[in-house]
């Protein structure tokens, strides 16, 4: 049985200050007559400050902090349990240098909700129409949201985003590997290449809200409290909030919150936006540029810019999946864009039907690099949807429900009484000869021009997938599916 426990939020002096007050307070001298209260009121605002003073400095240096640098005590843990048996893996393995090892399991337990969810979205939405979204952008907003959750509201957040199997014994630690994996994602070293992401926490300003909370947020996430007056202007709350986001994402990403998604009743808002800006290591030719018939899936067709060029990238065919796999990296290397092509005549729904981490991590590790003629569609897609019912069929109903969630850990008062209501997900994705610019909330002659006969095609005229990712650690940062890249008439 999973077990789960609460740590009360404890006034006074925080530990380890709090053992030393009556020491203090005895070796005062007796003539000096100051009450022990005021002294303790002294001592408790000196150490605090001292406190968040450290805790300043951890997260300033957040990348090379160590777990007992970090004070992450959320109200409740949650308690994995331990397997009937022991589960080995088919092979060890290969955890990448320099990776702490739950990091590399945070990063698997990401990518597994990353697959799930997107498989979920994909046999919602018609074949024919464009998916793209930022998995790990959803996991962080929940993630957050987990700071404040209890009993089994906190139990789904960790089953629905996999966080449960990550080998460490309570759930507060998903936390300090978050912060870690950030630091692997967002600290880049290529100036051509952009990947931001931005975290927030609207609440509404006549609510106290619990400080473990809000420390714990803005120390892990950079998610600092804004006061939104909800109960009186939810409207222009709405709109503060969809400015903030647009502004992070180089105003890419607009009206993420659609109108009426809050109102007086409203509590708190988490935020997770990402965005990035890339350009290919090896550049598509604005010359070798042509217009092609791009087959959607109704069998019908459409004209699109189709770019060209023929180097050596990863690559891989995959007869019995009856896939193409190719690697496009951008500069710095170690983000890249996968796509997975099916063969001519396979449906791309029935290769995302079978889409596993097992599989799909296969694919990446066998491909080998190869001379590729390259044939891919500029496009343009844009996707926005709700996540609660989503969310609701994988597992996670308590949080959405006003009966039955328990996040006390959110708000000092009134924690017993909130639940989340909605949650939305908004994502863009530009792909050009240059390269890529994403956020969350791509002629006959050509082809003549090559001689070489050992050479293999990626022609991507037809629906294909696509995945934006850290691929040192296999981080899925975007996900996709492009089913339709001709431009709007």
């Amino acid at each position: 049985m999973s077990k789960m426990h609460c740590r009360p939020l404890t006034p006074g002096l925080p530990p380890p200050w709090r053992a030393f007050a009556p020491t203090l307070i005895a070796l005062t001298p007796l003539r000096l007559r100051w009450d022990q209260a005021i002294i303790e009121g002294a001592l408790i605002q000196a150490l605090c400050l001292l406190s968040l003073l450290s805790a300043a400095l951890a997260a300033y240096d957040i990348c090379n902090a160590k777990p007992k640098d970090l004070p992450l005590e959320p109200m409740c843990i949650y308690r994995s349990p331990e397997p009937a048996t022991e589960v080995t893996e088919e092979e060890p393995e290969n955890i990448p240098e320099n990776t702490n090892p739950r990091v590399w399991e945070l990063s698997k337990a990401n990518s597994r909700f990353a697959l799930s969810f997107f498989k979920h979205v994909a046999r919602e939405k018609p074949s024919t129409a464009n998916i793209f979204m930022s998995p790990i952008s959803i996991s962080t907003a929940f993630a957050m949201t987990k700071l404040g959750a209890c009993n089994s509201t906190l139990e789904q957040i960790m089953n629905v985003f996999e966080f449960d199997t990550i080998k460490e014994k309570t759930s507060d630690q998903v936390h300090f590997f978050f912060a870690k994996l950030n630091c692997r994602l967002y600290r880049k070293k290529d100036e051509t290449t952009e990947l931001v992401s931005a975290n927030r926490l609207f609440g509404e300003k006549s609510l106290a809200f619990n400080e473990t909370f809000q420390n714990i947020s803005e120390l892990v996430y950079g998610a600092k409290l804004m006061p939104l007056n909800f109960k009186e202007k939810p409207e222009m709350s709405r709109k503060i909030i969809n400015d903030w986001i647009s502004n992070k994402t180089e105003n890419r990403i607009q009206d993420t919150l659609p109108e009426g998604a809050l109102d007086s009743n409203t509590v708190l808002v988490l935020v997770n936006t990402i965005y990035f800006k890339g350009q290919w290591r090896s550049k598509f030719d604005k010359e070798d540029v042509f217009k092609d018939d791009f087959f959607l899936a109704d069998s019908q067709t459409c004209s699109v810019s189709m770019m060209y060029q023929e180097t050596k990238f990863h690559y891989g065919r995959f007869d019995d999946d009856k896939v193409q796999v190719l690697e496009l990296p951008y500069k710095g290397e170690d983000i890249t864009m996968v796509l997975i092509l099916p063969f001519k005549g396979t449906p791309l729904s029935e290769i995302e039907e079978g889409l596993e981490l097992r599989k799909l991590t296969g694919w990446l590790d066998a491909m080998v690099e190869t001379t590729v003629a390259v044939h891919m569609p500029r496009f343009r897609i844009e996707d926005s949807f709700s996540l609660k019912e989503k969310l609701q069929a994988l597992g996670l109903e308590d949080l959405f429900n006003p009966n039955k969630a328990s996040l006390p850990g959110m708000v000092a008062d009134e924690g017993n009484d909130i639940y989340i209501s909605e949650a939305f997900h908004k994502a863009f994705l530009e792909v050009n000869e240059e390269g890529s610019e994403a956020a969350a909330a791509t002629a006959v002659v050509a082809i003549g021009r090559s001689i070489n006969f050992n050479r293999e095609r990626f022609i991507a005229n037809r629906p294909f997938l696509l995945l934006i990712r850290e691929s040192t650690i296999n981080t899925m940062v975007f996900t996709g599916r492009v089913a339709n890249p001709c431009p709007a008439s």
